[in-house]
């Protein structure tokens, strides 16, 4: 008898999760587009009082399906078994170089099959609530601002983010803080959630096809700009500020009803619970949807900083713009950015002699910004005023060209109110081209022309 071969470990990454779902959904095999979904729920998707009011109790513990080898049950396994102390270990890397919670993305999913009509239907909630928002983010953004509130010590309702070991093979993902109920993978898989189960809402489509659609499939593939990257946008359309307040106090509302009451509801006054909404509507939507997402350093695979930065002193009163001359095409997805990146700060440190990447933050033309020097720290971007203001530069050469229309709102409709609602920047604060201020044709004439109607420009 042969021994017992260990399951070769596969990449955390959407890639692996799509070959399962493939395996799973496939007719050849047995498989159909609900299987997923009742996979998910038996291994624990949806374990929270709200979600089950939702989607029903869970099935009993499923077996292994033949069609999936043992390596992948394994990690299904441990993707959906919901475990509140450890939320990193449920999360993959999607290629687009976002961190997504599968568990409340699968929830998502199922909603929307099933609102769509695909397998039971959906209880109709009381007091009403969306089953798809309640299920994705409502129930776990009001849960944790309620215990944020009721914690002596300072505890965070989001956040943090976190890094991988490695983004060719993810293996571990490290969050950089300590944990929220909802830490920014979370937040991902609800939004992807959200978007999803909206789409599967208007008609069955098989999920694996539906991901590959999203997410760009193949790691590093450079396709362009990917739908996943859109999600903040497509997410804020479906369940602004105002929507999110009212479906979180309207799944606080449900889970009063539910017997018997969670604990964190028992003396909760309708006037709390309704600030308590408003409250976790305004952070999420500050962060998630009105602010763009930032790649952090140790995800483009940044050096370490050479000697000792300098901190700033926020808030600053300006903002330098630049275009990075080299690469001159603007990239358009996370392996070519992050590509961009290294060599940028390969040649501002090995060639130029600096300690770091001169930049502050880099626009891609995927839809991220790139952390270079961020927020905290003085760069070397702008000689003469470095310590007066942020340098940000677009990935490109924009003599003659614009970056495309989605990058110049990144900069001016989030970037920018984004950075003086954080505290990092004045209100009055002036933008400025790098040519106003040094003897260069930086940031290009084209883009230079444009940002001359932007708030702030002088």
């Amino acid at each position: 008898v042969s021994p017992a071969v260990s399951p070769a470990v596969l990449p955390r990454h959407m890639d692996s999760v799509l070959d399962i779902l493939d395996a799973l959904e496939s007719p050849a095999r047995g498989g159909s587009p609900g299987t997923a979904a009742a996979l998910g729920r038996g291994l624990g998707v949806c374990s929270t009082p709200g979600c089950r009011a939702v989607l029903g109790e869970p099935p009993g513990t499923p077996e292994r399906p033949p069609t999936l080898t043992p390596g992948q049950w394994q990690l299904l396994t441990e993707l959906l078994r919901h475990d509140p102390a450890t939320p990193e270990l449920g999360a993959v890397l999607a290629p687009d170089g976002s961190t997504v919670a599968l568990g409340p993305l699968m929830a998502g999913i199922e909603a929307g099959l099933r609102s769509g009509g695909f397998g039971l239907p959906l209880p109709t909630l009381d007091p009403p609530a969306d089953p798809l928002l309640a299920v994705t983010i409502a129930e776990t953004l009001g849960t944790s601002f309620l215990l944020a509130e009721r914690s002596e010590n300072n505890v965070t309702a989001l956040g943090p983010g976190g890094c991988w070991d490695d983004v060719e093979n993810p293996q571990n993902y490290t969050l950089r803080g300590p944990p929220s109920p909802v830490p920014d993978p979370v937040a991902i898989g609800a939004m992807d959630g959200v978007v999803l189960g909206a789409r599967l809402a208007r008609g069955p489509l098989p999920v694996a096809e539906l991901l590959r659609g999203y997410y760009g499939s193949g790691n590093g593939s450079e396709a362009g700009r990917l739908p996943s990257s859109y999600r903040r946008r497509d997410f804020g359309a479906l369940a602004g500020r105002g929507r999110l307040e009212k479906e979180v106090a309207a799944v606080l509302g449900v889970l009063r009803t539910l017997s018997p009451t969670p604990e964190l509801l028992r003396d909760v006054g309708t006037q709390e619970v309704a600030a308590v909404a408003r409250r976790a509507a305004q952070e999420f939507s500050e962060r998630y949807v009105e602010c763009p997402a930032i790649v952090p350093r140790c995800l483009w695979g940044a050096r370490p900083y050479r000697g000792t930065p300098a901190p700033l002193q926020p808030p600053l009163g300006s903002v330098f713009l630049h275009h990075t001359l080299g690469p001159a095409q603007p990239c358009q997805t996370f392996g070519a950015c992050a590509r961009a990146m290294r060599d940028m700060q390969r040649f501002h440190q090995d060639t130029r002699g600096w300690d770091d990447i001169g930049y502050s933050f880099v626009v891609g033309s995927d839809g991220y910004l790139y952390e270079g020097r961020g927020w905290h720290w003085v760069g070397a971007h702008t000689k003469g005023y470095n310590t007066q203001g942020f340098g940000i530069g677009i990935v490109g050469d924009f003599t003659a060209a614009l970056p495309d229309p989605d990058t110049l709102a990144l900069v001016r409709d989030e970037l920018l109110p984004c950075a003086v609602r954080s505290g990092h920047v004045r209100p009055d604060f002036t933008l400025r081209g790098h040519r106003q201020l040094g003897h260069t044709d930086c940031p290009g004439n084209a883009l230079f022309q444009e940002i001359q109607s932007w708030p702030g420009f002088q």
